[in-house]
C-alpha cells in the first residue's frame, strides 16, 4: 500500500461556484413547451398499442354481449295520419265546431293531443294493457338481484305495493314511452310510432292509436254538438215564454187604457192647433167689439160727429152722422149701438173662454194619449225583440240539430302500420361500431392519462430534458436477487450489457474534463434505493480493469451496506482514520477479486455531516490523492441528509445516480436544487436499473443496452 506510483496532474476539487455563474440549473418542468407535439402523441399511442387493443376487444366484447346476449329486441312499427282542413259541409249551415284551420299551432297542437295521456288511457283501456307485463311493472317477476332488493336487503328501503291509481299511471308512463308521435316537415301528415319488444304488439298499438286519435275527434264533435243542442234548447224555452210574456203585456195595456192610433192623435193635435187660432180670433173680436163700444159711448157723451164719421166701417154710424143733433132717435140708435158693442164683447169674451177650456181639455188628453202610445210602442218593441231573438235561436237549434248526423273527424288515417320483420333495435353493426370506438377512445385516454400521469425517467433523454443536466450513461438492471450476487455477475459475465454501460459511464466521466480527469469522484442519489453503491462498485471495478489502482470509500455511515457486497474483517475504518484511530493502511481492505482497495465505514459517535466538514476529511482526501487513481466515495443520499454536499466540496465529481421508472422528477430536481444551493456543481446522472423489458413495453426498444449489438447479454 505504501508503494510509490507516478500520478498525473491532480485535478483540482469541486469548488463553490457562486449562483448565477457557470453552473448548470435544473430546466423548470414548467419550462416546456406549451404546443402539443403530434408526433410525440402519436408515439406514445402506439407505445401503448396493446392496452388500446386490449381496452377495445374489451368494449367490443361488452357490446356484443349487449347486442346479441342481453338487449331484448325491440320493433318498430309506424300508422301515418293526415289532417284535413278543408271544411267540407253536406248543407249550407254554419259549424257548431268548424275545421282545424291547418297552421303549425293547429298542427303542433294535434301532435301534443296524440302524445296526450287521455288518448294513452283510452288506448290501455282497448288493448287491456294493464294485463302485459311490458307496460305494468307490477306483473314482471322480481329480479333476484337488483338495487331495490339490495336496498331492501340493508333496511334501507321497503317495498311498497302499489294501489290501483298509481298502477294506471305508471302503466300510461310505459305506454307514453314507447309511443313517438312527429310531423312530417310541410305537410299534414303525422306520423305515430311505437316501439315494443313484440312486432304484432307494435302494429297494432299503432293502428289502434290512430283509431282512438279519430274516434276522439268525432267523440269531441259529438260533445260540443249535444251540449249546444242542449243549451239552445234551454234558451230557446226560455225564450219562449219571454216572447208570450211581452205579447201578453202589449194586450193588457191595450186592454187598461183608451188607446187612439198615431193618426188619430196627429188629429188632436191639428184640432188643436185649430183651436188656438179661434181663441185668437175671439179675442181679436174682443178688442174690436170693446173699442167700438168705447167710441161709441164717447160719441154720444161728446155729439163728436166729426169722429163718429171716423168710426171704421159700421154703415149705421155712417147714416147716423147726418141726423140733425139733439134727435131722439139719434140718442136711441147710439145706446142701441153701445149695448149691441158691448154685447159683441161679452159674446167674443164667452167664446174665448169656451175655447180655452177646450183646448185644455183637447191638451191634456193629447198628452195622456202620448204617454200611452210611447208605452205602447215600447212594448212592442220589446215584444218584436224578443220574439226577433226567440226565432235566431230557434233556427240555430233547428241547425245544431240537423248536423248531429253528418258530423266528420278533422283527421284519417293515411296508412296503416304493418308488422316489422326485424327488430329495429339493438343496431348490432351499430353497437359494435360504437363499441369499438369508445373502446379505442376509451384505451387511448387511458394511455394519455397514464403518460400524462408518469412521473418518473425512463429514457436519458427525459431525464436530460427534465433536469437540465448531462447524464453520463444508462445502466441495466443486473439480475440478481441478492447485493453479494451483483459482483459474482459482473466477474462472471465481462461481456454483459451491464458491463458495456459502465464502460460507456467510465469514458463519458473520464472525457468530462479532459485537460484534468477527475481523480476524487462521488456517488450518490436523490432517495435511498437508487442502486447508487452498486454503481460505485462496477464503476471501480471498471476502472480497476485499466490498471488503475483505486479506492472505494463508503461514505454512508449511517447504514454502512458494504458488508452486504464484501467480506470485511476489520473493525475500524473510514471513522477510524478521520478521528487518528488508526492509519489509513490498516483500514483498508484489499478486494482481490474486483482488483479494488475497499475502506468500509462503522457506526461514528460523532454526527457524519461534521465528520465531513472537518480538516482532516480533506487532508485524508489529499494523502489518498497521493496513493490512489481514482477515489470513488459512496454517499447517502442529498434529499435525507446532508453528507453528499457537504462531502462534494472536496471531490473532482459528482455522478448523481436515478432509478429507471422509479425516482420521482421532483426528487431529481430538488437534489439538483440542494447542489446548486451550496454552489456545487454535480458532473452528470446515471439513469441505473433500467428494465430491457419494461423499456420494450414503454416503446423505448432502442436503449435496451450496448451489448445487443455486439452478442447481447443473457440473464441467466
Amino acid at each position: 500500500m505504501n508503494q510509490t506510483r507516478s500520478l498525473s496532474p491532480r485535478p483540482s476539487p469541486i469548488t463553490a461556484v457562486p449562483s448565477g455563474q457557470d453552473q448548470v440549473r435544473p430546466a423548470p418542468a414548467a419550462d416546456k413547451d406549451d404546443e402539443i407535439d403530434l408526433l410525440a402523441l402519436l408515439a406514445t399511442l402506439w407505445r401503448g398499442k396493446w392496452w388500446i387493443a386490449l381496452v377495445t376487444f374489451l368494449a367490443m366484447g361488452v357490446g356484443g354481449y349487449y347486442a346479441f346476449i342481453a338487449a331484448t329486441p325491440l320493433y318498430t312499427a309506424s300508422a301515418t295520419v293526415v289532417l284535413d282542413n278543408r271544411e267540407e259541409q253536406v248543407v249550407d249551415l254554419q259549424n257548431v265546431m268548424s275545421g282545424l284551420s291547418g297552421d303549425q299551432a293547429t298542427v303542433n297542437t294535434e301532435v301534443e293531443v296524440l302524445q296526450s295521456r287521455g288518448l294513452a288511457r283510452k288506448l290501455v283501456d282497448e288493448l287491456s294493457l294493464l294485463d302485459d307485463p311490458e307496460f305494468n311493472a307490477a306483473l314482471r317477476p322480481t329480479a333476484r338481484f337488483s338495487l331495490g332488493t339490495v336496498l331492501s336487503f340493508l333496511g334501507l328501503s321497503s317495498p311498497s305495493e302499489l294501489d290501483p291509481q298509481q298502477t294506471l299511471d305508471k302503466t300510461i308512463d310505459n305506454v307514453l314511452a314507447a309511443t313517438s308521435v312527429s310531423n312530417v316537415r310541410q305537410s299534414y301528415v303525422f306520423r305515430v310510432t311505437m316501439v315494443t319488444e313484440s312486432a304484432r304488439k307494435s302494429a297494432l298499438m299503432a293502428n289502434t292509436l290512430a283509431e282512438v286519435y279519430i274516434e276522439d275527434q268525432l267523440a269531441v264533435k259529438y260533445a260540443a254538438t249535444d251540449g249546444a243542442v242542449e243549451w239552445l234548447a234551454n234558451r230557446v224555452s226560455e225564450l219562449k215564454i219571454e216572447v208570450e210574456e211581452a205579447e201578453q203585456a202589449v194586450k193588457n195595456f191595450n186592454a187598461s187604457t183608451d188607446l187612439i192610433s198615431p193618426e188619430a192623435l196627429e188629429a188632436l193635435n191639428r184640432q188643436s192647433k185649430d183651436i188656438r187660432a179661434r181663441i185668437d180670433e175671439a179675442e181679436l173680436a174682443r178688442l174690436a167689439a170693446q173699442d167700438r163700444r168705447i167710441t161709441l159711448t164717447a160719441v154720444r157723451d161728446t155729439g163728436d160727429r166729426v169722429v163718429m164719421a171716423q168710426t171704421a166701417d159700421d154703415p149705421t154710424l155712417t147714416r147716423l152722422v147726418d141726423l140733425p143733433d139733439g134727435d131722439a132717435a139719434f140718442d136711441a140708435r147710439m145706446d142701441t149701438l153701445i149695448q149691441r158693442a158691448a154685447l159683441d164683447r161679452d159674446r167674443a169674451e164667452a167664446q174665448r173662454r169656451a175655447l180655452e177650456a177646450s183646448l185644455e181639455s183637447l191638451n191634456t188628453r193629447i198628452e195622456a194619449q202620448s204617454e200611452d202610445l210611447v208605452q205602447l210602442q215600447q212594448l212592442r218593441r220589446e215584444a218584436e225583440a224578443t220574439a226577433t231573438i226567440y226565432t235566431f235561436f230557434l233556427n240555430r237549434l233547428k241547425e245544431t240539430e240537423v248536423q248531429r248526423g253528418i258530423q266528420q273527424p278533422d283527421s284519417c288515417v293515411l296508412s296503416e302500420a304493418v308488422v316489422p320483420t326485424a327488430a329495429s333495435a339493438p343496431r348490432k353493426p351499430l353497437v359494435l361500431a360504437l363499441s369499438m370506438m369508445l373502446g379505442l377512445m376509451a384505451g387511448s385516454a387511458l394511455v394519455l392519462g397514464r403518460e400524462a400521469m408518469q412521473n418518473t425517467f425512463r429514457s436519458s433523454e427525459e431525464l436530460a430534458e427534465s433536469s437540465g443536466m448531462r447524464v453520463l450513461g444508462t445502466i441495466p438492471r443486473i439480475p440478481a436477487r441478492k447485493r453479494r450476487m451483483v459482483v459474482d455477475y459482473i466477474l462472471s459475465k465481462p461481456a454483459s450489457n451491464a458491463a458495456e454501460a459502465i464502460r460507456n459511464l467510465r469514458t463519458s466521466l473520464m472525457l468530462s474534463n479532459v485537460d484534468a480527469p477527475p481523480q476524487v469522484i462521488l456517488s450518490t442519489s436523490s432517495v435511498p434505493s437508487e442502486g447508487k453503491t452498486t454503481l460505485s462498485i462496477l464503476l471501480a471495478h471498471n476502472l480497476a480493469a485499466l490498471g488503475k489502482r483505486v479506492l472505494l470509500i463508503e461514505g454512508d455511515m449511517r447504514r454502512r451496506v458494504f458488508s452486504s457486497y464484501f467480506d470485511i474483517d476489520k473493525e475500524v475504518g473510514l471513522v477510524g482514520v478521520l478521528t487518528g484511530e488508526v492509519p489509513l493502511d490498516q483500514a483498508v481492505t484489499h478486494n482481490a477479486a474486483l482488483g479494488i482497495d475497499v475502506l468500509h465505514s462503522e457506526k461514528p459517535n460523532a454526527n457524519a455531516a461534521d465528520l465531513y466538514s472537518s480538516d482532516r476529511f480533506a487532508a485524508m482526501l489529499d494523502d489518498m490523492r497521493h496513493r490512489y487513481d481514482v477515489i470513488i466515495v459512496d454517499t447517502p443520499p442529498v434529499l435525507v441528509v446532508p453528507d453528499a454536499r457537504v462531502a462534494a466540496r472536496h471531490v473532482d465529481a459528482v455522478v448523481m445516480s436515478v432509478r429507471w421508472d422509479h425516482t420521482h422528477k421532483a426528487q431529481v430536481r430538488a437534489a439538483l436544487e440542494m447542489f446548486s444551493s451550496v454552489g456545487i456543481k454535480v458532473t452528470g446522472l446515471v439513469l441505473g436499473q433500467v428494465d430491457p423489458k419494461g423499456l420494450k413495453r414503454y416503446g423505448y426498444g432502442q436503449y435496451g443496452g450496448y451489448g445487443q449489438y455486439y452478442g447481447g447479454y443473457h440473464q441467466n
